[in-house]
């Protein structure tokens, strides 16, 4: 399983971003691919995830109502569209996945990893 990030950059506070993650694979209905993020001497921080089959979303508090995760299934994509971002949103953001809950927020619940794609907002 890879998954491959991209979409990151530089953008004003206010701004938007839209992330990609594309799978190799079959993903089943019962998995999850869901957004992680970590900022510079921070932990890793959960941000949304999405259940492959019944679309199903889960949100972390510090985002919802500004960031929105959907899915592609011929293509094998998530994306995570970010509107009005603001400079606490700056980080390192990895794309993930598991089989289950979108709900699990914990990180080592989550099997499968790409590699980060930087967002810098600026204030």
């Amino acid at each position: 399983v890879q998954l491959q990030a991209s979409g990151g950059g530089l953008v004003q506070a206010g701004g938007s971003l839209r992330l990609s993650c594309v799978a190799s694979g079959r993903i089943y209905s019962s998995s999850a691919m869901g957004w992680f993020r970590q900022a510079p001497g921070n932990e890793y921080e959960f941000v949304a995830a999405i259940n492959w089959g019944d679309l199903r979303t889960h949100y972390a508090d510090s985002i919802k109502g500004r960031f929105t995760i959907s899915k592609e299934s011929t293509e094998n994509a998530v994306y995570l569209q970010m509107n009005n971002l603001k400079p606490e949103d700056t980080g390192l953001y990895y794309c993930a996945r598991r089989v289950g809950s979108p709900r699990v927020t914990s990180r080592a619940n989550w099997a499968y990893w790409g590699q980060g794609t930087q967002v810098t907002v600026s204030s």
